[in-house]
């Protein structure tokens, strides 16, 4: 029986699961599997074997010695170089195929994405963007603080690493994200705390006052520490290296 080869709406349906789940999900007893599933038409297992061989092309999978599966197609491949090459177009074709096929994720912005003009186009586009960042950059760090640990939802944040205002081409790319606390996000974001090359936490020796007890607890305290890595889309270390040159004080 000849194998049913994937369709682009399908294919890019299980790339935005991919956006959404830790790696430790892919598997076929995850209800998004099977949700999904059933929304492309395929077993829970072939989308659950489809995440890891899209797993395979991510170099944060394999550097850490995992490798996914090996079947990743050529048209995979080649999804996957669009997607590196221009997140935010990515993101809007996966919001509009969940559309397509009955997912409210993104309804709202894909049904103004279809009457804008061109100026509220481009919001719309960036809008839908940042939601595909934030569910890649927190699911990457399985829903918690790379820092604390913090594993509240709504008290996490997907911190850019180079500022937003800094580098439009990298505004969505996951690898320029962290996730962190609140706090911990705009404690980064003043240059109080950073990370090194060796992925550990440096905190600013600059506005410390050694009789605020809780600084010293939810920040100082975190000096020296290693960041927990992400289990795909690893921080870059170019944008790591722009936060400490030109953000950190």
């Amino acid at each position: 029986m000849a194998t049913v080869r994937w369709t682009r709406q399908q294919s890019l349906i299980v790339f935005s699961l991919y956006f959404r789940l830790p790696f430790g999900r892919f598997h076929s007893r995850n209800p998004d599997v099977i949700q999904y599933a059933n929304l492309v038409s395929r077993t829970p297992s072939a989308v659950a074997m489809k995440l890891s061989n899209i797993a395979s092309l991510d170099p944060a999978i394999t550097q850490s010695g995992r490798s996914g599966l090996t079947g990743a197609s050529s048209a995979d491949k080649v999804m996957w170089q669009e997607m590196q090459q221009d997140w935010a177009a990515f993101s809007v074709a996966m919001a509009q195929a969940e559309q397509e096929l009955g997912v409210d994720n993104f309804t709202d912005c894909v049904n103004t994405a279809s009457n804008a003009e061109t100026t509220k186009l481009a919001a719309v586009k960036v809008r839908i963007g940042q939601q595909f960042f934030r569910s890649a950059v927190i699911s990457a760090y399985n829903q918690r603080c790379c820092i604390s640990g913090l594993a509240n939802p709504k008290l996490l944040v997907a911190s850019h690493i180079v500022p937003w205002k800094t580098d439009e081409q990298n505004r969505l790319n996951p690898h320029n994200g962290l996730a962190l606390s609140a706090l911990h996000d705009k404690a980064f974001d003043l240059g109080l705390i950073t990370v090194d090359e060796d992925y550990r936490v440096v905190v600013s020796s600059q506005n410390t006052d050694k009789s605020d007890q809780f600084y010293t607890a939810a920040i100082a305290s975190f000096h020296g520490k290693p960041i927990t890595l992400p289990e795909k889309f690893y921080p870059a270390a170019q944008f790591l290296a722009f936060h400490r040159e030109h953000i950190f004080q």
